[in-house]
């Protein structure tokens, strides 16, 4: 992890991710239903629904869709589901592509997702092709702009908290934890007043793969068309 910016990406996908926003909202809807159809109501005896919340949180989801969500999710009324499959292949020069889905349907989405790719100088590639590239790891953002507090201060909250490891950068500390101390590092953390930008449980690539400016575009395109699916929930990489 060290010396890659995951908050580079996140920043550069933002203007993207923001003309979606009702898009997003849809998907964590679903995300939301699942969790509370496996696992309860309540957050606090659900880690999967917390954590679903706190990415929720972090796209500024409104409250009212989050009720609604698990209101949706506790009805027995309700029979809608879902089968989480992920897709693994490579986009241009090689970058390494997870796509985590949520489907109905998972023909459907397996052609959509493999239209994208191959449509867009990629390919899919068999199970376990990609996926040792990537860790998964709690992820921490706390951007830096109007916070009065140095490396060596914001370093000793994060070990205190449990966390594995941080990076600084001028725009934010990037703090990482285990998947299984997430919870504990997001808590202590915002109650020692910290604000978070972000707070994930997510995919890391362990190595990163330089794309050329000429091939930017079309990877851009592939990440759109990936994005703009209704089933696709999640889409990782390590093009730098």
């Amino acid at each position: 992890m060290s010396g890659h910016s995951k908050w580079n990406n996140i920043q550069g996908r933002k203007n993207a991710q923001d003309s979606k926003r009702g898009k997003i909202f849809q998907k964590i809807s679903r995300e939301i239903y699942m969790a509370v159809k496996k696992g309860g109501p309540d957050p606090n005896m659900n880690p999967s629904l917390r954590m679903v919340m706190d990415k929720a949180k972090s796209s500024n989801m409104p409250n009212e869709n989050i009720d609604r969500a698990i209101k949706k999710g506790s009805s027995t009324a309700e029979s809608e589901n879902y089968d989480e499959v992920t897709y693994e292949g490579y986009g241009p020069n090689g970058v390494a592509v997870l796509v985590h889905s949520l489907t109905d349907n998972i023909n459907r989405t397996g052609t959509n997702v493999r239209v994208a790719f191959n449509k867009n100088g990629g390919a899919i590639g068999e199970k376990g092709s990609v996926s040792y590239m990537f860790e998964r790891k709690g992820y921490i953002a706390i951007e830096r702009e109007g916070l009065d507090v140095d490396e060596d201060t914001m370093l000793m909250s994060v070990l205190e908290a449990g966390g594995e490891e941080m990076e600084a950068s001028e725009e934010a500390f990037e703090i990482y934890t285990d998947p299984s101390d997430f919870p504990e590092v997001r808590d202590f953390l915002e109650s020692e007043g910290y604000i978070l930008a972000k707070a994930e449980v997510t995919m890391i690539p362990q190595t990163m793969v330089e794309l050329p400016e000429d091939k930017q575009g079309i990877f851009e395109q592939m990440l759109d068309k990936l994005e703009d699916d209704d089933d696709v929930s999640e889409v990782f990489h390590n093009a730098e």
